[in-house]
């Protein structure tokens, strides 16, 4: 399964009072896991940078002033993109602006349902706790120590790590087995025709030490018999 985490910056809030994207940042995911093709595109949105925006991602006219305008780089974006989920924070802000300026270069918008919100699905996870991508990075451990300020690409890369904590960690699914092996939807690797792989026929060699087995031999025995090592042999 092929997904883009994907996220914008803008110069304000609302297309509809003629805010424009200045940047997009795309992660590919197949099967949950980053292949390293990303998509990175800064945009001239021919109109100043308001202050507060510049204050968020650092981008201002000058710099913006030498990149192509959005018609120039849409088809890229969207051969980019193809037909998979884009997996966005806050999906509505994205989706709005990007449909925004789509039709303004007569180009048809991208489906609503297309877009996987994970904001929705922390707040659905943790209803009441912090749901920012700061917030669940400190929640999942993930460091972001780099996000001094907002960056399409970087807070991509930062969501997609979110989004796989989110959904239960890398390759929740278990699809192990690399796309064309021609192993079945659900089979394990080596596993084809989908069945559970059948018992060793010898036991693995232990991989401990003998003094390392009289150590844990001492060490439950001190436990006592109600130690879990001792119930569970």
């Amino acid at each position: 399964m092929r997904e883009i985490v994907l996220d914008t910056e803008t110069t304000g809030l609302s297309p509809d009072e003629g805010h424009r994207i200045v940047e997009i940042g795309g992660v590919e995911l197949i099967n949950h896991v980053p292949t390293g093709r990303n998509y990175h595109q800064y945009i001239n949105p021919g109109r100043p940078m308001p202050q507060e925006a510049f204050e968020v991602h650092g981008l201002g006219d000058a710099f913006l002033a030498g990149q192509p305008p959005f018609q120039d780089i849409a088809q890229a974006f969207l051969d980019f993109i193809g037909d998979a989920p884009l997996v966005i924070h806050n999906a509505a802000f994205d989706m709005r602006f990007i449909n925004a300026e789509l039709g303004w270069i007569s180009c048809d918008g991208l489906p609503p349902e297309r877009a996987v919100d994970t904001l929705a699905i922390a707040r659905r996870k943790f209803p009441g706790a912090p749901a920012s991508l700061d917030a669940l990075c400190r929640r999942f451990g993930i460091d972001n120590s780099a996000r001094e300020i907002h960056g399409a690409l970087l807070d991509s890369r930062i969501l997609a790590e979110v989004y796989l904590q989110l959904i239960g960690g890398r390759q929740p699914d278990f699809a192990l087995a690399p796309a064309g092996t021609g192993a079945a939807e659900g089979a394990s690797a080596g596993d084809a025709d989908g069945s559970r792989p059948g018992q060793r026929p010898r036991a693995l060699p232990a991989r401990i030490t003998e003094a390392e087995a009289e150590a844990h031999a001492a060490l439950t025995a001190a436990l006592g018999e109600d130690c879990l090592w001792n119930r569970a042999g």
